[in-house]
């Protein structure tokens, strides 16, 4: 069965949900809604579907399976409302909502109708991401005790992801109390930023700790610790690899030689893998290749296999919302709680 999926949305990010619909093999790219006429034709014209300037006309022409939704997110709530009333499964661009109450109402929303809306966090779908996880749920470390990340970049453009990265590998918190934040601002920050370095952490009803820390670097570095009570890997999101390190009976010198050893193999390893996907899918037009290097494109195949299977969704709604309360948190942690920059929430982060 085919999907039929129509995106709504033109501005920023859209091209990932565009092509990633459409490099997916069970989804079919059909229409493409934008109040901007001229950029909804283009749009239309590149990919060959049709094209709308108004929702309520995409959702009575369209016969739709599956509904992504790339608009601002002051726009969220209403759209999707309708979209669940209509009876049609849709993906939300991160950030869910504008506000956690918003978010709150939707999950209302959804349990009402029992319906079927999924959060972007496209980043939790690469291909170390997924290892990851594979290595959470088959035990290989044990049973899972912590999650540590460090995230250094263009502090604005980050911010969000490292939220819902910790939360997807160690879950969620166990109550909005059990959060903590703490937020500072570098000489280098540009003007109207209130901070540029943030902390959070918090324990799960599990008693798994998870805290992250994101500033702003010249550098650029994603590593993500998981630690079990039988081992422990590292992700290094940058080159894609997964580092597994288990307990022996070696010295500690021997244990940090292999375990440097095992990281550079390990990274060399994801670069090799990455580069022949690539390959393949320039010269076979693999639609497999493409969608394993593409986190989008695999996302997409997960949420479509999901409600084919009527399963839960790959990122439900309260992945987002408490995205948000960890967001809210670090805005009440900073200095003047009154202006902070929007750029980190409203930032594209599907």
């Amino acid at each position: 069965m085919t999907v039929a999926t129509a995106v709504v949305g033109g501005g920023v990010g859209v091209e990932n949900h565009l092509s990633g619909v459409q490099e997916c093999p069970h989804t079919e790219l059909v229409a493409i809604c934008d109040p901007d006429e001229t950029r909804a034709s283009e749009i239309a014209t590149e990919y060959d579907i049709n094209a709308y300037a108004d929702f309520e006309g995409l959702l009575a022409r369209e016969p739709l399976d599956w509904i992504h939704l790339c608009t601002p997110v002051e726009t969220h709530l209403e759209l999707v409302r309708m979209a669940i009333e209509d009876g049609i499964p849709a993906l939300i661009a991160g950030p869910v909502t504008e506000s956690v109450a918003e978010a709150e109402e939707l999950e209302r929303l959804v349990e009402a109708y029992d319906a079927t809306v999924s959060v972007g966090h496209h980043h939790n779908f690469s291909p170390a991401m997924r290892e990851a996880r594979r290595h959470i749920e088959e035990g290989t470390i044990g049973e899972l005790r912590s999650v540590d990340l460090l995230y250094a970049g263009e502090f604005a453009g980050i911010l969000p992801e490292p939220i819902h990265v910790v939360l997807n590998l160690g879950g969620y918190p166990s109550s909005p109390a059990s959060v903590r934040a703490n937020t500072s601002v570098s000489d280098k920050s540009p003007q109207g930023f209130e901070y540029d370095s943030a902390q959070f952490q918090y324990t799960t009803d599990d008693g798994v700790l998870c805290s992250a820390t994101a500033l702003a670097s010249d550098v650029s570095q994603k590593v993500i610790q998981v630690h079990g009570d039988r081992g422990s890997f590292e992700i290094d999101v940058v080159s894609q690899s997964v580092t597994v390190i288990n307990r022996d009976d070696q010295t500690p010198s021997e244990s940090r030689a292999l375990a440097t050893i095992k990281q550079i193999l390990d990274r060399t390893r994801a670069t090799a893998e990455d580069l022949a996907g690539v390959a393949r899918h320039r010269a076979d037009s693999d639609r497999d290749a493409a969608g394993t290097l593409d986190a989008h494109s695999y996302r997409f195949y997960e949420e479509v296999r999901a409600m084919q299977l009527n399963e839960p969704t790959a990122v439900p709604v309260p992945e987002g919302t408490w995205t948000l309360r960890i967001m809210e948190t670090l805005r009440a942690s900073a200095t003047d709680a009154e202006e902070i920059p929007t750029v980190p929430l409203n930032a594209d982060n599907t």
